[in-house]
């Protein structure tokens, strides 16, 4: 690496290494020196924003544990990369097989998923149009989305669940017109989810490295995209957490470039990033 990065604002190895060991202190991420260029890019926006002359005084206010700008640091190194049916085999076997398999073994008429990391809101309201497709007169059922993220401007974005056009332009129109619906006047080229989806999930700002407060047991949790961020000993912790959250039975689906091979021995592979927690 470089000595001195001489952009806008001067940025050395020794502000790369300090900010790469709070970010893995405080979400469990692991920052490479590949990104480099991505650090910088990101803070600098914030350096502007606070009319903020250097790194250097960035990084001490860092450090006066200002709480606010704590998030927002956070927030500004966290990828938040997703749409609407991402990896559409994931909702194809909930569809056709996960969810039918739930629903004869599930007497209590009771289901939990959990999307973890689920950024601005596509992935856990797919989760919930899943459901609402596959359960039969669901309202008969106790269904609930917990979806969380690191990230508290995205989560709050979910919330509203709210979105430009050419976000849903891979929808089917069928599913448009019933689970979304067209903006109007100063909403015009946006659309926002059904109420019918809304009232499934709930959505919290979750730091996945600390305590969770909640106790399951979840019967399908999504966590893809995310672990590619953390080295294997973080990956193995993580990955038994969820294991001892999952019901006996439940699904665990990660992202297409992850797996839990040589990591934990919790879950079998049922094949394309679905786990089933092992008996």
């Amino acid at each position: 690496m470089a000595s001195v990065y001489e952009r806008e604002f001067t940025f050395t190895p020794k502000d790369f290494e300090y900010i790469r060991d709070m970010v893995g202190e405080r979400t469990g991420i692991v920052l490479s020196e590949h990104k480099v260029d991505m650090v910088y890019g990101r803070l600098a926006r914030r350096l502007r924003q606070l009319k903020i002359s250097n790194f250097r005084d960035y990084l001490a206010l860092l450090t006066q544990d200002d709480d606010q700008e704590l998030v927002e640091f956070t927030n500004a190194l966290t990828t938040n990369l997703t749409s609407f049916f991402r990896e559409p085999h994931h909702f194809e076997f909930l569809q056709q097989k996960g969810i039918p398999e739930l629903l004869k073994r599930r007497p209590n008429k009771r289901l939990r998923v959990w999307s973890a990391g689920c950024s601005t809101g596509e992935e856990p309201y797919t989760i919930a149009i899943t459901l609402q497709e596959s359960v039969p007169l669901i309202r008969n059922w106790d269904i609930k989305i917990l979806a969380t993220d690191l990230d508290s401007n995205v989560v709050r974005h979910a919330k509203e669940g709210v979105y430009n056009q050419e976000r849903v332009n891979g929808i089917s129109k069928e599913r448009l017109s019933r689970w979304f619906n067209k903006g109007h006047g100063g909403n015009q080229g946006k659309v926002r989810v059904s109420s019918d989806l809304h009232r499934l999930v709930t959505f919290k700002q979750l730091n996945l490295m600390h305590e969770w407060p909640m106790k399951g047991p979840f019967d399908v949790i999504f966590c893809r995209n995310v672990v590619i961020y953390f080295n294997k000993d973080t990956q193995r912790t993580l990955f038994e957490r969820y294991a001892d959250i999952l019901a006996d039975d439940g699904y665990l689906i990660v992202g297409h470039s992850e797996s839990l091979h040589k990591v934990t021995d919790r879950f079998e592979l049922l094949g394309k990033t679905i786990y089933r927690k092992a008996k």
